[in-house]
């Protein structure tokens, strides 16, 4: 069933195309990565998938009851973010304002969503903690817990494990694995983790100036574009490591 169709898809700002021709769905219970260079247009499809930004041309559509208010987003945090004086609660309900239209007051389905939210990632007893106060990978789960509140559908996740150390970044991978697999939640994860690619995605977009691939995992696997990206890629990522 699709979430979100896009048809001959061109992206950019100011009129300047930064990718065209993109063609593809995201379908429900999909893990899509997106993949590509720097300045392949990976934030911008993203912030167009959203809402943020039209598309130059081209056609997307959002079906099956799908409504650009029920997607839950996790962007990452700039460092006046971390600072951010609220409690845990508060922040992780901050993720209903999307839905709430007209309402002044958060209902009680709101805080019960919250609620769920909290208890699914293990944030319950943090939820009176002052978020500026926790560690990087509490912030990303409240923060993935926010984004939870939004949606039951589909969730758009910009480099979720950013700055994150070893540990806590495979701890996070496995409770978006989870949401995918045992929560019936879609996942659609730009990112330069190529090895979680690999890992966890059931389908990769892999975006530059034209698009390069849209498929299965395996089927990537088996594409030269896929075989020397993810070479080079892991090469890097051997650099960095020294």
């Amino acid at each position: 069933m699709k979430l979100i169709s896009c048809k001959d898809l061109s992206i950019g700002y100011d009129n300047h195309v930064v990718a065209s021709d993109l063609s593809f769905d995201i379908c429900d219970g999909d893990y899509l990565c997106i993949i590509g260079e720097n300045g392949a247009g990976k934030s911008t499809l993203m912030k167009t998938l959203l809402g943020l930004q039209k598309p130059i041309s081209g056609e997307l559509s959002y079906e099956n009851g799908l409504h650009q208010n029920e997607i839950g987003y996790l962007p990452q945090q700039t460092d006046i973010q971390r600072d951010f004086p609220a409690s845990v609660k508060e922040v992780v309900l901050s993720g209903c304002l999307n839905a709430r239209k007209f309402r002044p007051f958060f209902s009680k389905s709101d805080r019960k969503r919250c609620q769920e939210s909290m208890d699914l990632l293990g944030l319950t007893d943090l939820k009176h903690s002052c978020y500026r106060e926790l560690s990087g990978g509490q912030q990303q789960r409240v923060l993935l817990a926010r984004a939870l509140c939004a949606t039951k559908k589909l969730l758009i996740l910009d480099e979720p494990v950013a700055g994150l150390d070893p540990i806590v970044t495979t701890e996070m991978y496995a409770m978006i694995e989870r949401l995918n697999k045992e929560e019936a939640v879609t996942v659609v994860m730009v990112t330069h983790d190529v090895s979680a690619s690999l890992q966890y995605a059931s389908k990769i977009l892999h975006v530059s100036h034209h698009p390069l691939f849209f498929g299965t995992k395996e089927e990537y696997l088996n594409t030269k574009i896929g075989q020397a990206f993810l070479g080079l890629s892991m090469a890097q990522e051997g650099d960095g490591k020294q």
